[in-house]
């Protein structure tokens, strides 16, 4: 059995559903095992853009099964528009997706506590959510008491479970705010998801048990990571993180597949830096720069439209996260934003309080004090949207890859130099000697 991992080694938007799609004819299955609606992954086929948030980006293959499994909290009217998106434009979901009956469900409470808890952020920094109910749906999950999968929806007391929760939940919403409109009624929650059961239904089913008899019979599984390895709620940089295990060690829980079976992993980082929302970004750019990078990368959210913050390559954190997620190769993407630029410019190690750094702080308040020791590169100034050959990139830009991997520690098997699957080039063999065809 091949079980390959695609793995977003940054703070998100790195590009990995372009990598995914490219890799899936090879697969049996493409897996979706963490995140929400928050993710917002591209996929750009000839002059079709194809943006998908719960669904994997292995559905545009037909053949393919796709599954979203236990580790997934899902937005119904969300995830029904983007299946009816899809439908209309020829792609048969029908067929090959399976939805996990484990998986839990947003609703309308987590999207109204979003909203308040978020009115004011903590020491007044937004930690950069979408507001878009993840995080009280995930902390449902683990308190347990009020959570909703979407396998109770098909059970005969889910009205009286809505009604019990709904109580519970006007009691706290009445607390954090004092607009008496802020009140959820359970009858008009239950009719309204009665209608999303009733569409869903086709697509629900086991996916644990599909998945592990797919891996003991030998068929190949490729797993698609969401949001980035710096946003895992235990090992990035919290508290401005996401609300699941975002990283490589976050595969096995949200699939329900063991590690065994799990046994290439590619990490996906662009080419320079990105993050939405708060926190500490050590290789930001707030000056012309970045909003260079920002408009020639067309940096703006999937999910939100907000501009992204942009900075220089950081190969302290890739590092890092590639160590913790066990990456065997580095898909770099977004190549030719950089093409422009008389010099680029990466950052090796860290400056805290002094002392040289090379290791990735645990604490945020230690990482907002790193500044970054950078490497100055000479650009290429020369468009490459066009080169299909790593050998025919110029030399400065393959320099500039061959720095990165060695700070990073990692070979690169993958770059990328525009949206589209054309794109995109595989320098040696690394990939094919992982037994990944390209």
């Amino acid at each position: 059995m091949s079980g390959t991992c695609v793995i977003g080694l940054q703070w998100g938007d790195e590009a990995k559903g372009k990598l995914v799609d490219l890799l899936t004819a090879q697969f049996d299955m493409v897996v979706r095992y963490q995140g929400g609606a928050n993710a917002g992954h591209t996929v750009v086929i000839g002059d079709q853009t194809y943006k998908l948030h719960h669904i994997p980006s292995g559905i545009l293959n037909e053949g393919v099964m796709n599954l979203v499994t236990p580790g997934v909290v899902l937005n119904p009217p969300t995830l029904l528009k983007e299946i009816d998106s899809l439908l209309e434009r020829g792609v048969n979901v029908s067929s090959n997706m399976i939805i996990s009956e484990r998986a839990h469900v947003v609703c309308p409470w987590h999207l109204a506590e979003d909203r308040l808890l978020n009115d004011t952020p903590a020491a007044g920094e937004s930690i950069g959510t979408t507001l878009r109910g993840i995080g009280p749906c995930y902390r449902d999950k683990v308190g347990r008491t009020y959570a909703v999968r979407l396998g109770d929806l098909y059970r005969d007391n889910f009205p009286e479970r809505v009604r019990e929760i709904v109580e519970a939940k006007n009691r706290l919403l009445a607390s954090l705010s004092d607009d008496s409109e802020v009140k959820l009624d359970h009858e008009e929650i239950c009719r309204e998801f009665a209608g999303y059961a009733e569409r869903l239904k086709p697509f629900v089913g086991d996916t644990t048990t599909l998945l592990l008899d797919a891996a003991e019979s030998g068929k190949r599984l490729l797993f698609e990571g969401a949001q980035g390895a710096l946003l895992d709620i235990d090992h990035g940089t919290f508290p401005f993180v996401t609300s699941s295990n975002s990283s490589g060690v976050g595969v096995c829980a949200g699939s329900g597949v063991p590690p065994k079976w799990i046994n290439k992993v590619i990490g996906v980082a662009k080419c320079y830096s990105t993050r939405v929302g708060g926190g500490p970004f050590p290789t930001e750019l707030e000056n012309e720069t970045g909003q260079h990078i920002r408009d020639k990368g067309h940096e703006y959210g999937t999910t939100t439209g907000r501009p992204r913050r942009c900075g220089w390559f950081d190969a302290v954190a890739v590092r890092y996260t590639a160590r913790l997620s066990g990456v065997d190769c580095l898909s770099m993407m977004m190549l030719d934003v950089l093409s422009e630029l008389p010099e680029i410019q990466v950052c090796r190690a860290y400056e805290i309080d002094g002392v040289e750094v090379n290791t990735f702080p645990a604490h945020v308040e230690d990482l907002r004090r790193a500044k970054p020791i950078l490497e100055t590169l000479p650009g290429w100034q020369k468009e490459i949207t066009e080169v299909r050959s790593y050998d025919d990139l110029p030399e400065n830009a393959k320099g500039y890859l061959n720095r990165i991997s060695e700070l990073v520690g990692r070979p690169v098997g993958v770059v990328s130099v525009g949206p589209d699957r054309a794109q995109t080039m595989f320098p040696g063999t690394i990939l094919s000697d992982m037994g990944v065809q390209v």
